[in-house]
């Protein structure tokens, strides 16, 4: 599966908590939890205290943390993976490319919320 990504903003945040890479993070430099708004999806890991950069606008790379189609509406999952949205909780992205399960890292267009 190719990926691409097309930030068209992307902001530098701190670390308030261990951040892994392509996963969705909320307002306030934490990886975003279940269910939860976002402010984008990070491009790299960073320890508590550290400065990353997360992509706001545009496309980004983000794990799955399920199987789901491509043009599906997505929400946060466990340790903010992406997950096919059950409606109940805020749409944060759609997903550009399906998802075979688990572990793989999809192209998303992001929907701060």
């Amino acid at each position: 599966m190719s990926q691409q990504s097309l930030p068209i903003l992307t902001f530098t945040d701190i670390a308030t908590t261990a951040i892994a890479a392509n996963t969705f993070v909320g307002w306030t430099g934490a990886t975003a939890a279940a269910g939860d708004k976002v402010k984008g999806v990070s491009r790299s890991d960073a320890a508590i205290g550290q400065p990353f950069p997360t992509d706001v606008l545009g496309t980004s790379i983000v794990i799955a943390g399920a199987a789901f189609a491509a043009g599906d509406a997505l929400e946060v999952g466990t340790a903010g993976a992406a997950i096919k949205n059950a409606g109940t909780n805020p749409v944060v992205g759609h997903a550009l490319q399906a998802a075979n399960g688990a572990g793989d890292l999809i192209e998303v267009f992001i929907l701060s919320a």
